[in-house]
């Protein structure tokens, strides 16, 4: 199977997650990560290993949505 790694950001201006990869030849939006992963596999066919590699941005998003909206809030 192939593997792909798409490197992911948060773009407010865009709605959403952004995701790049040269075999995709064009970003990627989408609203979720999950969605992330099945438009680029639905895009490359078969049965791609899709890898997301979240930047900064990308993880801090995910991680407030995860949490609530309260992310980095609790005692360490």
């Amino acid at each position: 199977m192939d593997r792909l790694v798409v490197g992911v950001t948060f773009s407010e201006a865009r709605g959403g997650y952004v995701g790049t990869c040269e075999a995709l030849g064009q970003p990627i939006v989408a609203l979720s990560l999950g969605n992330l992963r099945r438009r680029a596999e639905a895009l490359l066919g078969g049965q791609p290993i899709v890898v997301l590699h979240l930047d900064k941005l990308a993880r801090r998003e995910r991680d407030q949505r995860r949490s609530g909206g309260q992310a980095g809030t609790w005692p360490r």
